[in-house]
């Protein structure tokens, strides 16, 4: 008998419902005081994170996509470079051809011209010395003739 004195029993009665009572109006002051703030708080964080993520991706998209515009347009920048130092390497070199032609053509004017010119003086000359030669031969003749 002495043990049944010292145990406790639990026996429900009025005062466990009034408990439970007790609990559910906390936790439904909790939730409606503290939890919902606490849960739209963290919601909006989450949107917000969420938005962020979002935002950096379309970033990240768009930082692809212009970057792969800026390759393509280097690369067609490379390009018409490469041929316009083509077009202008081929019109050098029909410049210098078109001026080693003219040159080559005033050098045979040139050379053609002083041959002309030789040829002129060649003959004025000629003229001259048979000329000269008519008059020492005749000078001759008439001195050979006079002495015999």
């Amino acid at each position: 008998m002495f043990l049944a004195e010292n145990t406790i029993q639990l026996v429900p009665d009025g005062t466990l419902l009034l408990h439970l009572l007790m609990v559910v109006v906390m936790v439904a002051v909790l939730n409606r005081t503290l939890l919902k703030p606490i849960n739209r708080i963290l919601e909006e964080r989450d949107q917000h994170i969420l938005g962020r993520v979002t935002q950096a991706s379309e970033m990240l998209k768009t930082r692809e996509q212009l970057l792969a515009d800026y390759n393509a347009a280097l690369s067609k920048a490379r390009s018409e470079g490469y041929h316009l130092l083509e077009k202008e390497r081929v019109d050098a070199i029909k410049e210098k051809d078109e001026k080693i032609k003219a040159f080559k053509e005033a050098s045979t004017r040139r050379v053609n011209d002083e041959l002309r010119a030789t040829s002129e003086q060649e003959q004025k000359v000629r003229g001259e010395l048979e000329g000269q030669a008519e008059q020492l031969g005749a000078m001759i003749t008439s001195q050979i003739l006079r002495r015999h």
